[in-house]
């Protein structure tokens, strides 16, 4: 073998070796990371990681690279169709995780919305049909076909201001069929809108008025016709069920639990929204993966739920949606080295809000967050509330290529300037799906 034939065939061997990447971003301005890939508790939630001048690539869906020039001219090659873009004008972060969201239900309540804020009540409202009952009545009659372009039109809008990944409850049917259908429309757009969807299973979202009285009745008829159908048709990861005064008892939570732990669901629960019944510490109890609103805990569950891997997913959109003058002890949670992530709640009812980005300007406004603190519970903690750490919620080799390109000077900037929608560029799973503030995913 001649000393140049030698090369090239030492040249071929390099490159079987090297990584091939389909998707680059160079030239980074600066990447935002969490100060975790897993979750980040307490006091180090006030650290974020940055880089400059990094490249990132992916091979298919995964981050297969992270760098400098120099690295990846040496590990890597582009493929022969490979998307390269240009980062230097922009600043990175991990796309949005919203891990608390009521997506598929029908219609909206504008009208009744308008009604309130003309002093109008609650209870007015529900006797003409509306609140609640007015969406679940919505929400049965609307033909599946239709749930599903409204639901997708929402998850574009979602999209479009940065939030990749997103937990989508049931509960607004309340009934066998709806219930489902709800379920049903979740696994359908999950298999074709970038957006990924965690399904969970709120079937105990409410007391229907069949039931009115009977609790443990309807629990009753959810685990023994429902249930087993959610999990024989795999619909659902999760089950949550609302443990409040006036909904389900602590005693008919933990019956309801120890139900869908025996059907190997994971457990969330809505917890101390309004008042205590020590929902929290039965989320700790039963190791949930999480506990959301919690604006009412007591001092004793939140020493209990921060020493648990249990996260508290607040959601501050309530209480600005409901003009409530009460946010979630968020600063407790902290200091006691507690799990926090930040979710938007969107529902047609108390948080008709959709972008996680405007939740992160309620952690810094509302909840006296830092920066960097909201930046961690809207990514990485954000991904941990819903299970999912391990392949979204950060930058990483091996996690999911979910990158937002923002065209803003630095970080802190996203904070300061409120009320524009600073993307540019959103990449989901190795795929360009938004550029320049335009939607270019295949429908």
């Amino acid at each position: 073998m001649t000393f140049s034939r030698f090369l090239r065939f030492k040249d071929q061997k390099l490159l079987k070796k090297m990584v091939e990447i389909n998707i680059l971003v160079k030239n980074i301005k600066a990447l935002i990371n969490p100060a975790s890939n897993s979750v980040v508790r307490g006091n180090d939630l006030n650290s974020i990681k940055i880089s400059h001048d990094v490249w990132v690539g992916a091979s298919g869906e995964y981050v297969s690279f992270i760098g400098h020039q120099a690295d990846f001219q040496k590990n890597c090659r582009l493929s022969k169709d490979a998307v390269v873009i240009d980062g230097s004008d922009y600043v990175a972060f991990p796309g949005l995780i919203d891990p608390h969201t009521h997506l598929p239900f029908a219609g909206t309540r504008q009208d009744e919305f308008r009604l309130k804020l003309q002093g109008v009540s609650y209870q007015e409202i529900a006797e003409k049909g509306g609140g609640i009952r007015g969406t679940v009545q919505k929400t049965r009659e609307i033909h599946y076909h239709d749930l599903i372009n409204q639901c997708e039109h929402r998850l574009d809008q979602i999209l479009a201001t940065g939030t990749t990944t997103l937990e989508a409850k049931s509960g607004y049917g309340l009934d066998e069929d709806t219930e489902l259908k709800q379920l049903e429309v979740i696994k359908a757009l999950d298999s074709f809108h970038p957006v990924d969807l965690v399904p969970t299973f709120m079937g105990a979202h409410e007391i229907p008025e069949k039931y009115r009285g009977k609790n443990r009745e309807f629990l009753e008829f959810l685990v023994a016709r429902v249930m087993p159908k959610v999990r024989e048709r795999n619909l659902a990861e999760f089950i949550d069920i609302f443990c409040e005064s006036g909904y389900f008892s602590y005693e008919e939570a933990e019956y309801y639990i120890n139900r869908a732990l025996e059907n190997s669901f994971k457990i969330k629960i809505h917890a101390d929204e309004f008042s205590s019944n020590n929902a929290a510490l039965l989320a700790v109890d039963k190791k949930a993966v999480s506990a959301e609103h919690l604006i009412a805990m007591t001092d004793a569950e939140i020493e209990a739920i921060s020493a648990s891997e249990t996260a508290c997913i607040f959601l501050p959109g309530v209480s600005f949606f409901l003009k409530m003058r009460k946010y979630a002890p968020v600063r407790k949670v902290i200091d006691k080295n507690g799990i926090v992530a930040l979710g938007t709640d969107f529902n047609p009812g108390s948080s008709m809000i959709s972008s996680q980005l405007f939740i992160f300007y309620l952690g810094v406004y509302q909840l006296g967050l830092t920066i960097e603190e909201a930046i961690n519970t809207v990514t990485i903690n954000a991904a941990y509330a819903i299970d999912r750490q391990n392949t979204v919620g950060s930058i990483a080799v091996g996690k999911k290529m979910d990158i937002l390109l923002m065209d803003i000077p630095d970080y802190c900037y996203l904070a300061y300037h409120i009320g524009m929608n600073p993307i540019h560029t959103v990449i989901k799973s190795g795929e360009v799906v938004l550029k320049e503030k335009k939607l270019v995913y295949a429908k």
